[in-house]
């Protein structure tokens, strides 16, 4: 089978998903061809050599309705003749996207495809019949939340002191510029630009996290600060065949190794994580300890700090620059943001292998690993 390369990946800021966010000002359009035109500048190839473009969208209602890549790619100025595919898998529906895009290199149907996903909460509207919201209730799976940290005995304090280390950790990568060379500046209607990822407390207060009330039940240990927060961005990364790579004069910066999916009892825990990661590490022949770094989706610290009792990784590895809790999660393109701060800290570290794993509702996970280039 045919090796699958990354050579180019981009992402937007990750913005609060409410009025006060700034993508709330953008369509999800104009933000998703701006990030597609970046991600062919980067690759340094003509949008007329893309054989396909794969998206990941989550609730298409509102501006973000319809067939979402295809308005995206004609108002970014690519041929008519690329098509494209919105596809939905709850948060791991970007990271779908790069999956089925890698599948498409891989058999031989095509040389050079672009995934990625965008999740631009603020723009949904509500279903007009009623049925339903945006962003999705927490409910189900803030129950499944709790009974992971029953399950794994997991205290309120130990998911707050989780929460804390991501907030310290963004705010550490954001001062320190860690994520200048992965975001694509936006500018705004106003013509303001946004540069970095908003949100992120300046000052990250353990003490106001512990005042924080259970938002599942009364003397549940889940809360709004030990969980992620929805939030809009976009993210794509350009996948070559070795072919590709060769004709075009590509410069390939990672290579898929691996991918998995699964699923588990959706009624009752959210322990998939832990199985997908066990599957895809079989997959390539290797050992959790291979891995140079980890991007472990926080949906919830509970479902972090589960799967991390069970694997027992270095914990210096995992999210070295803070995850979902503290810099958002912005469903549709999480999968890809994550994918994107991966293929770059693996660069800045200079490590090999690095392991990107999504939580995906009603009781779903996805596992990517990827080599560095060198």
């Amino acid at each position: 089978m045919s090796e699958v390369y990354i050579v180019s990946a981009v992402r937007s800021p990750i913005c609060q998903a409410n009025p006060k966010g700034s993508l709330s000002r953008l369509n999800p359009v104009e933000l998703t061809a701006a990030i597609l035109q970046e991600a062919v500048r980067r690759a340094a190839i003509n949008p007329d050599r893309i054989d396909d473009i794969v998206w990941g969208s989550v609730t298409p209602l509102g501006d973000q309705n319809a067939e979402l890549a295809r308005l995206a790619a004609v108002k970014a100025g690519f041929p008519e003749k690329t098509p494209t595919v919105t596809l939905e898998r709850l948060c791991g529906a970007s990271q779908r996207a790069i999956h089925f895009a890698c599948q498409a290199v891989v058999s031989g149907d095509m040389d050079i495809v672009i995934a990625g996903g965008t999740g631009s909460i603020s723009q949904c509207a509500a279903d007009p019949d009623g049925q339903t919201d945006c962003p999705p209730s927490l409910v189900a799976l803030g129950i499944a939340a709790e009974r992971m940290a029953d399950q794994w005995q997991l205290s309120r304090e130990a998911l707050d002191d989780f929460s804390y280390r991501s907030h310290l950790l963004a705010k550490k990568a954001i001062q320190n510029g860690s994520f200048e060379s992965q975001i694509l500046s936006i500018q705004l209607p106003d013509h303001k630009i946004i540069h970095s990822d908003e949100g992120v407390p300046r000052l990250p207060n353990r003490q106001k996290l512990a005042k924080l009330k259970p938002i599942v039940k009364e003397d549940g240990v889940i809360t709004a600060g030990n969980s992620s927060r929805v939030s809009d961005a976009c993210a794509a990364l350009v996948l070559a065949s070795v072919k590709a790579v060769g004709v075009y004069n590509l410069i390939p910066i990672a290579r898929v190794v691996a991918r998995h999916v699964v699923g588990s009892d959706s009624d009752s825990i959210l322990d998939s994580p832990i199985a997908v990661t066990r599957q895809v590490l079989k997959r390539a022949g290797l050992e959790l300890s291979d891995m140079d770094t980890i991007e472990l989706d926080e949906a919830f610290a509970s479902i972090a700090l589960a799967w991390a009792m069970e694997l027992r990784p270095d914990m210096e590895k995992v999210n070295p620059n803070g995850g979902a809790i503290a810099l958002g999660h912005p469903l549709g393109a999480a999968g890809a943001v994550s994918m994107t701060r991966l293929v770059y800290e693996l660069q800045q570290i200079q490590g090999q292998y690095g392991l990107q794993i999504m939580t995906i509702g009603n009781g779903m996970a996805s596992a990517t690993i990827i080599e560095r280039i060198q």
